[in-house]
């Protein structure tokens, strides 16, 4: 048989390959939502397990039957509330036309943010000024890592939208300023999620396992695991970028859309001796995912509403049979 060929089968579709700049995603786009509510949600990845749970999908073989589901467990502590950021549309974009900021704030957000002393010096609610002119909301969200065992006090900062018309918007931000906020009251069990994250960073690594480049003949005078020849990428005087080479990879910011939210439950239910391997004891609320989410332990994973939701899912949770707590898978 003819020998198969496959010079580079790297994607463009991701280029150039960067490595993110912090350790967690920045989401750019958001669902829309009727109700006033916030569209998203965050969480420490604790690791993965498995369960057994009662098949509910219409379309399935299986429909009925205790099946094998893998699961990632995520720890939700709460959130705050840091300030209302107000937006206008322009020309060139979203503008931030102002912001008011919670009083009594948390002192670990000091840590992240460099507050300004103006709003230090308020004391009560009668003197916010909120403007008229805006067109859309965002909340400005600090997490809570000093609740959770993983031995970290610097929070992470960052937006989420809010549902319904810009009314609603701000009557619900006005009620959440400076409060908490938890993942019971943004999803609910059996509903789709995109996730956000940085990918596990993997070093530099050859363009074999970066780019799925196929083996040289192990005869070859020159190594195996490299590039062949390079042909007309070197005509112009240097490699092209397009050529695939060796090189740092990993740790990129990438989404996975459309994962199934088997469970929202309490510490207590997921509590095991000794905690989970290179995570801990869950102190909070978590979730189950059923199958991986991107990232590594401990890594702050972005939980929003679903952009494109797809049909095939139910939007009903599976009643759940067993969830192995004995060994991580």
């Amino acid at each position: 048989m003819p020998t198969i060929r496959k010079p580079r089968s790297g994607s463009l579709q991701y280029w150039p390959r960067k490595r993110s700049k912090r350790a967690f995603a920045r989401v750019r786009a958001w669902a829309k939502a009727n109700e006033a509510r916030p569209l998203g949600f965050a969480g420490y990845k604790v690791g993965m397990t498995h369960l057994v749970i009662n098949d509910n999908r219409k379309t399935s073989t299986t429909k009925g039957t205790d099946i094998f589901c893998p699961a990632t467990i995520i720890e939700c502590p709460p959130l705050k509330t840091v300030s209302i950021r107000f937006y206008k549309n322009t020309t060139n974009g979203s503008k931030l036309i102002s912001e008011q900021f919670a009083k009594n704030l948390d002192k670990e957000i000091h840590r992240t943010l460099i507050l300004p002393k103006t709003q230090k010096k308020s004391n009560n609610n009668e003197d916010e000024k909120f403007p008229n002119d805006f067109d859309y909301i965002r909340l400005l969200i600090h997490t809570m890592p000093s609740l959770t065992g993983i031995g970290k006090k610097k929070p992470e900062v960052f937006e989420i939208a809010v549902g319904g018309n810009k009314e609603e918007q701000l009557n619900f931000a006005k009620g959440k300023l400076g409060k908490e906020i938890n993942i019971s009251e943004v999803f609910k069990e059996g509903q789709q999620l995109d996730i956000h994250a940085v990918s596990k960073g993997k070093g530099v690594q050859g363009p074999v396992k970066r780019f799925g480049v196929s083996l040289k003949h192990h005869k070859s005078e020159k190594g195996q695991r490299r590039v062949g020849s390079l042909g007309g990428w070197k005509a112009q005087g240097h490699i092209m970028w397009r050529q695939a080479k060796a090189g740092k990879m990993g740790y990129h910011v990438r989404m996975d859309s459309n994962k199934w939210l088997l469970k929202i439950g309490n510490a207590n239910e997921i509590s095991k001796k000794g905690g989970f391997e290179n995570y801990g004891v869950v102190k909070n609320q978590y979730i189950l995912v059923k199958g991986s989410v991107i990232g590594a332990k401990r890594r702050l994973i972005r939980i929003n509403e679903p952009l494109r939701p797809n049909k095939i899912t139910p939007n009903d949770a599976p009643p759940i049979v067993h969830i192995n707590l004995e060994k991580d898978v």
